[in-house]
């Protein structure tokens, strides 16, 4: 249980969200925690969306921020930049409009990116928490890089959340990763193991406003897993059970990340029907999501490690319930831990996240529709990608109710190159990319993932390719027409 008795430590005050609102300049470059669209600050920046002021802020958090700031803000016009990912249909539009200028980034190191002043420095950090003092405090549902946002920010804004409970400060391992050049290891070496404190400290004459609130989270929505999902769920277990007899580091434990999202839930979901013999089953990754409670309850999984708690109404409902006992599987890290490169190869994860398209090449597009509208943004998937054991992606074949293949010649957009993963997953079945050429990979994915009416077309191209001579087969011009015939041009 939690040990604190306070939410706002004695002496601190509070105010209203509009006067904390009006501390933030009409041009601010502004930090907010937030990751998995919970966990960030709702009061203030509902203000802001409100306030009668022309504002063209700058705005950066460590992963999606809710409908509030990518919402809200973004309807109000009052954002004229996002860093990094973004996950609301208002925020989408305005930056494939060139509304708002948007650079995506990997996660792993955005924290330390602003801090170093690779991106622009900070005016405020916004932060949610469940209790405040003097000089700390307890964040809530998420922690992402909110600890560096507060580093690097000239002030602070802290929105003490009351419908969060206290009894959050049991899940956080709040460790500060030393910044480059660095001369030693970060100590953790066991997935579970904790390494840090549960509070975020903080210079004491930065804090500006304390802001009481009572706004629940938005609960992350999944859809009923549908029968593709379900499909490509049962073709992931297949390759797990093989992969895990294949492979010797994995002879006593496996170490698993997901994406966020419905796919990866319903992936998670798989895990159950996996047969892993005695092996110890953990989870290092982004996100715990409501298949990972499950997992916990079903006493398939022996600890997860995450930055996020991304979870259903339900989800929330039952974390809540029953802290304890899942504080004595679930730890929150800074996302600079969850997705740190040293960890994820240390631990030898076998990372599992969905993609938008894969090319016969082996390059998968995972943000950008057509190349050009970007949907969300590349999110820790970079990360796990680059730096799992063994890296795979997955998507359903076809999308626009089966008129479109997502098995293609070239994709337009290459946020996953060749050598950044090596097993991909449909519905149709499993591409092992890992030992093969890359004439040998065309072949593979339209043999193995392929939709069947498209091998047709996929294969004839292949062999047009191959023709024109080359180690990579390639005809830009008829694999670029693919795409311009998809947006009828």
């Amino acid at each position: 249980m939690s040990t604190l008795t306070q939410r706002v430590n004695d002496g601190l005050g509070t105010e209203s969200a509009e006067s904390a609102a009006s501390r933030v300049e009409s041009d601010a470059i502004v930090c907010v925690s937030g990751f998995g669209s919970v966990g960030n600050p709702k009061a203030v920046p509902s203000a802001l969306a409100r306030d009668g002021r022309s504002l063209s802020l700058t705005i950066i958090s460590g992963g999606s921020a809710g409908g509030i700031i990518d919402g809200d803000l973004f309807e109000a016009n009052a954002v004229a930049r996002r860093y990094t990912y973004q996950a609301e249909s208002a925020s989408r539009r305005a930056v494939n409009a060139r509304e708002v200028a948007f650079q995506d980034r990997h996660i792993g190191r955005l924290g330390e990116a602003v801090i170093l002043g690779e991106l622009p420095p900070p005016d405020v950090a916004i932060v949610e928490a469940v209790a405040v003092g003097d000089g700390w405090f307890v964040p809530s549902t998420s922690l992402g890089h909110v600890r560096s946002f507060v580093e690097a920010a000239e002030t602070l804004i802290v929105e003490v959340n009351d419908a969060q409970p206290v009894e959050l400060e049991a899940f956080h391992d709040i460790y500060r990763v030393p910044m480059p050049p660095r001369d030693e290891a970060i100590p953790l070496f066991e997935p579970a193991a904790r390494i840090g404190t549960s509070t975020v400290t903080f210079d004491p004459e930065k804090l500006v406003s304390v802001v009481e609130t009572d706004e629940p989270d938005d609960p992350y929505e999944f859809r009923t897993p549908r029968d593709v999902d379900r499909a490509i769920a049962d073709n992931l277990g297949t390759f797990l059970r093989e992969e895990v007899e294949r492979n010797p580091a994995l002879s006593e434990s496996v170490r698993l990340q997901f994406g966020v999202g419905s796919l990866g839930n319903a992936l998670m979901a798989e895990l159950g029907t996996v047969d892993f013999g005695d092996r110890d089953i953990i989870y290092f990754g982004e996100v715990i999501q409501d298949g990972l409670l499950d997992l916990i309850d079903a006493d398939v999984l022996q600890s997860a490690s995450a930055t996020s708690l991304a979870l259903s109404r339900d989800g929330q409902r039952r974390l809540f319930d029953d802290v304890d006992r899942y504080a004595s599987k679930v730890v929150l890290r800074p996302a600079s831990i969850s997705n740190r490169a040293e960890l994820i190869d240390r631990f030898g994860v076998i990372a599992v996240n969905s993609t938008l398209e894969v090319d016969l090449s082996g390059h998968a597009n995972s943000t950008h529709l057509n190349g050009t509208d970007v949907l969300n943004g590349i999110g820790g998937s970079g990360d796990y990608c680059r730096n799992g054991m063994v890296s795979i992606l997955t998507l359903a074949s076809t999308t626009a109710g089966g008129a479109i293949s997502r098995i293609v010649p070239m994709v337009p957009h290459v946020d996953h190159t060749e050598h950044d993963f090596g097993v991909v997953v449909t519905e149709h079945g499993v591409a092992d990319l890992r030992r093969l050429a890359p004439h040998e990979r065309a072949t593979e994915l339209i043999e193995n993932c392929a939709d069947p009416s498209f091998v047709d077309e996929l294969t004839d191209y292949v062999e047009a390719a191959t023709a024109r001579g080359g180690h990579i087969p390639h005809d830009l011009g008829r694999a670029l027409s693919w795409h311009r015939n998809w947006r009828g041009e």
